[in-house]
């Protein structure tokens, strides 16, 4: 096993005592692990403090540990952290002694951030959540990672997920790795938090970090953000590389910012947006990318004309009025509706699963034959076997996906490339853009997902809302955001805002603009399941 895996709380008291602002705290009794539980900084607060010299890094480091310990290994047990960072608190000082030496502080400077554990960092192995990779310690940074250093930002640790990134088996348990258990919604503890980058999007919501990143193939970001109640951006594909990121599809995966505002996103995509040779889909991105921090200046929703995508809201009254409510607040902000009631598009057949089953083979044996020596399981046919082999792997679900991923010809295909042609036409030219020009509107918005669903071990994932339309955003591969829009019995729903390619300014900037008429985000409970609701509580006990 991974030696940083759980943590614990000596390494936590170890960390606190480096910084003379934060002592160590005194043991916490066992009967009440949050009895001792100090707030999360303020995220919005967070970087000027840090800059101003208002706080330190290592006290800021010092408080998020504490709390990891207290919600994610104790109390809740949210198992939202896979891994933590050995050399975090060496880290923070040298940004410290920097600062004390005249260095001015970068836009990141100080601001702990956790990352999804199938991106690369160099202390610490990239497991995907799999045993077959506990070995996979490459001592290499992806370059999203290597950006956001370069900025000032204090690598944390990882976060857990869906083991392959939710790739895996048909009756999947979303949240859930061999690795690292399951992650746990911080809002209602019975109840999923979405994949694949569960514990980003819990981590994050739970104040266990200022920040988190994750990556998404078909909601994989936008997914755990709304269900957690965050807001999370799967950029335009090509805009931030995936070298080192363990594959699914090169015409799909991206990595995203998890954050609890626009803003906070906005920095995050800054500091990783542009072109990595090593990737051939981030050719233009340098050509691009934009400062989306300032694009985010006099936001607004005057004037703009937004299509409302009710063909994709809930058929649930209650999910249907947050969502109403969030569109009034837009129009009193200015902002010119315009509903569409019809998809109009083609259907999609089975040309997106043809398209990752292919991309898939290829990428992940390309990316196993290139893993940390030590790491035995260096093809998708050992990968199959291992989890054959492993008593814990199969004991939820199967690895069905995995194995029709083994049987296909690959992406020198002629079926494979008939297939990225009808996605990419039904999803772009005939699907996200026809929408755009028919309807002339600058965006799209729907409702992100319905609220979260109860984990089911048994079944797998059983979503009960069909609310969304995010999956035509990721098979196009256009930006798309999701914030914070309300809440259904105390479980968050999100608002998704959908544009073009490379229009990723635009999208953060109206997600801006929403954010600021839009009700505040809903703190975390952490209640055991729906029961301990006061009226629910009252109605089911006789």
């Amino acid at each position: 096993m991974r030696q940083f895996l759980l943590g614990s709380a000596a390494f936590v008291a170890a960390v606190a005592c480096t910084e003379t602002q934060a002592p160590a705290e005194a043991p916490v009794e066992q009967s009440n692990p949050r009895a001792a539980l100090a707030p999360a900084p303020d995220p919005a607060q967070l970087p000027m403090s840090l800059k101003e010299g208002e706080t330190t890094p290592r006290a800021v480091l010092a408080t998020y540990l504490r709390r990891i310990e207290l919600l994610d290994r104790s109390g809740p047990t949210l198992q939202s952290v896979i891994a933590l960072n050995p050399n975090a608190v060496s880290d923070a000082q040298l940004l410290e002694e920097a600062l004390a030496e005249g260095a001015e502080p970068s836009a990141l400077y100080g601001l702990p951030i956790l990352i999804k554990d199938n991106i690369e960092t160099r202390e610490l192995p990239t497991t995907a959540g799999s045993k077959a990779l506990l070995a996979n310690d490459t001592g290499r940074d992806a370059p999203a990672v290597a950006n956001l250093r370069a900025e000032g930002a204090v690598i944390l640790g990882k976060t857990n997920l869906s083991e392959w990134a939710n790739f895996r088996g048909d009756q999947s348990v979303s949240g859930w790795s061999a690795v690292g258990g399951l992650v746990k919604n911080p809002h209602d503890l019975s109840r999923n938090a979405c994949g694949s980058s569960s514990g980003s999007g819990a981590a994050v919501a739970a104040g266990l970090a200022w920040a988190a990143l994750g990556t998404e193939t078909n909601g994989s970001v936008t997914c755990p953000a709304a269900l957690n109640g965050i807001v999370g951006l799967k950029p335009t594909v090509g805009l931030v590389s995936r070298t080192h990121v363990v594959p699914i599809s090169v015409s799909q995966d991206t990595i995203g910012p998890m954050t609890t505002s626009v803003l906070d996103a906005a920095m995050l995509l800054t500091a990783m947006a542009g072109s990595d040779p090593a990737d051939e889909a981030t050719a233009e991105a340098d050509e691009r990318k934009v400062d989306y921090v300032a694009a985010l200046e006099g936001a607004s929703l005057e004037g703009v004309r937004l299509g409302v995508l009710r063909w994709a809201q809930s058929g649930d009254s209650r999910e249907r009025a947050v969502f109403d409510a969030a569109l009034a607040r837009a129009e009193e902000a200015g902002a010119i509706l315009v509903d569409i009631d019809d998809w109009g598009g083609e259907r999609f057949g089975g040309d997106p699963f043809t398209v990752l089953k292919a991309e898939f083979k290829d990428t992940i044996n390309a990316y196993l034959a290139d893993t940390a020596p030590e790491v035995e399981t260096r093809t998708l046919e050992a990968v199959i076997a291992f989890n054959e082999a492993d008593p814990d792997e199969l004991v939820l679900f199967g690895q069905e996906v995995l194995t029709a991923s083994r049987e296909m010809a690959g992406m020198d295909d002629d079926d494979y490339r008939q297939a990225l042609a009808n996605v990419r036409q039904k999803s772009r030219e005939n699907g996200i853009d026809r929408l755009l020009t028919e309807n002339d509107v600058e965006l799209l918005v729907a409702p992100s997902f319905g609220p979260a669903f109860v984990t089911d071990l048994i079944r797998g994932d059983i979503i009960a809302s069909n609310a969304g339309a995010g999956w035509l955003a990721a098979y196009a591969g256009y930006p798309h955001l999701t914030l914070p829009m309300g809440d259904v019995g105390g479980l968050p729903l999100g608002l998704s805002i959908i544009g073009t390619a490379w229009d990723d300014a635009t999208v953060l900037s109206a997600g801006q603009a929403f954010e600021n008429v839009l009700p505040p985000r809903l703190n975390p409970s952490f209640r055991s399941s729906a029961a301990e609701l006061p009226p629910v509580k009252e109605v089911i006990t006789p």
